[in-house]
């Protein structure tokens, strides 16, 4: 839909105030639910329980407290412009202006979204991930959508789904991981699909959705979405296939289409673990697993039409793969993956660079956002011994751009000298001809800047945070 600018602010004592006064007496054009309709609706109920009570949805969907409810997710999810350029923030006074014109829309089905402004970022493990933003008021139209379909659709989902689910996390798919391999399956058959998002089939994705909802209008402005156009640099690219990342809807019907795989290893009485497009199967042998990766591959290429990664995917021992940035240890227990330690650790040397010129403070500050996350992320794992050597490093980074904050020899001799050090032993390391990194190791800077100096600034400690969660 065009975004028109309101010229004033109308009055907003209700963002959607009288929209079901609006939907009772059937305003909105075709889509309106009169008292007849209802009725009718209620009967088509009771005879068809399975679908008829899904051939109303939009009604559902335009409803006053699920559009507030849409709007205020919106707003706290912030989130960049779409190629409209209107911000969350205009989002109020546009709605205030446009509400009828929207719900009309929805009503009836013609609702039409935007294109959406394509932004390629990189992936942590090479190459790059193709993301799609849609308009601030194409975003507050799949929300609203996600909530009325989530509770229809979602409990038809597998227990072994684990992403973008309600209730649902990644730590409980890594615990089930670990009861599974503690049972004796020690070997994973780890299925890694190309480029998921990008390679979804619309008309496949359609019929698994149109076997769950009866509602036309529904249907045909979630086709709409997933057919919306792809701007990037300046030119816009039709789509025939897949629902970019970026959009609140695409992880729901992600695992809409991925629930056919899920109920298909539920069928062969597989154990199995999913988080999104990450799939994760535990077989008790190698053999085994090779016959499972040879059918999940032609069920998943045949019938979903999605393209397994041969490069990435494998069967192996439990030790040797990761799984949301974990690594399965063969006794059952949990430890981190090596390429999840090196990505924390760029991410360190990228905010502590010496050359920013900011503060220690906010250098401390940003430390403390991106650790206290990380830590709490993997506080499952057996990473202890892990920790305290980033402990140790990162307080030698920080001691390294405290040092270089002082540029001469004068200044960082002061400074060694009020945090405690003797003038001799200053001077010495100040003259020494070190360069940065190696002042900063050096005795005299480690008794200028002790682990409980840092503690006093305010710095967390990852062992002391990690060591409270494994005593709570």
């Amino acid at each position: 839909m065009g975004v028109k600018r309101p010229q004033g602010r109308p009055d907003q004592r209700s963002l959607f105030e009288g929209v079901e006064a609006d939907l009772r007496h059937g305003n909105p054009g075709e889509g309106g639910t009169g008292p007849g309709v209802r009725e009718e609706s209620q009967a088509s109920a009771a005879l068809e329980p399975a679908r008829a009570l899904t051939d109303r949805l939009m009604e559902e969907v335009c409803q006053r407290d699920n559009l507030n409810r849409a709007y205020h997710r919106v707003k706290a999810n912030k989130g960049a412009p779409g190629i409209d350029g209107m911000a969350v923030e205009d989002l109020r006074d546009w709605i205030a202006w446009h509400k009828q014109e929207l719900l009309s829309s929805l009503l009836d089905g013609s609702y039409r979204p935007s294109a959406v402004r394509g932004v390629s970022i990189p992936k942590p493990d090479g190459g790059e991930r193709q993301l799609g933003i849609p308009t601030v008021v194409d975003r507050l139209v799949q929300q609203a959508l996600l909530q009325v379909l989530t509770g229809l659709l979602d409990p038809t989902f597998s227990e072994s789904s684990y992403g973008f689910r309600p209730g649902r996390g990644a730590h409980q798919a890594l615990l089930k991981a670990k009861e599974y391999v503690a049972e004796g399956r020690r070997v994973v058959v780890d299925v890694d699909l190309e480029k998921f998002f990008d390679r979804v089939n619309h008309d496949i994705l359609m019929s698994r959705l149109a076997r769950r909802v009866d509602d036309k209008r529904l249907l045909r402005i979630v086709r709409r979405f997933l057919e919306a156009g792809l701007m990037q640099d300046g030119v816009c690219v039709e789509r025939h296939e897949g629902t970019p990342q970026g959009g609140p809807l695409s992880p729901l019907l992600a695992n809409l289409l991925l629930d056919d795989l899920d109920k298909e290893l539920e069928r062969r009485g597989h154990a199995f673990c999913r988080y999104a497009d990450d799939c994760n199967i535990y077989v008790r042998s190698e053999a085994a697993g090779q016959r499972v990766m040879a059918s999940v591959t032609t069920f998943l290429e045949t019938k979903l039409k999605l393209r397994v990664n041969r490069q990435k995917s494998a069967v192996a021992r439990v030790e040797e793969r990761k799984f949301l940035g974990h690594r399965l240890l063969g006794d059952g227990r949990l430890g981190i993956a090596p390429k999840s330690l090196e990505r924390v650790r760029d991410r360190i040397r990228t905010i502590t660079r010496r050359n920013r010129g900011v503060s220690l403070e906010r250098l401390i500050g940003e430390l403390n956002s991106l650790l206290t996350g990380w830590v709490t992320y993997f506080r499952h794992a057996a990473l202890k011994s892990h920790l305290t050597a980033l402990d140790g490093w990162l307080r030698r980074k920080l001691r390294c751009v405290r040092l270089k904050q002082c540029k001469r020899v004068k200044p960082m001799v002061d400074f060694f000298v009020r945090q405690g050090v003797s003038p001799r032993s200053a001077w010495l390391t100040a003259l020494s001809g070190k360069g940065w990194w190696r002042k900063s190791g050096t005795p005299t800077a480690n008794q200028a800047m002790p682990s409980s100096w840092w503690d006093g600034l305010g710095l967390v400690c990852l062992v002391q945070r990690y060591e409270a969660f494994q005593a709570s």
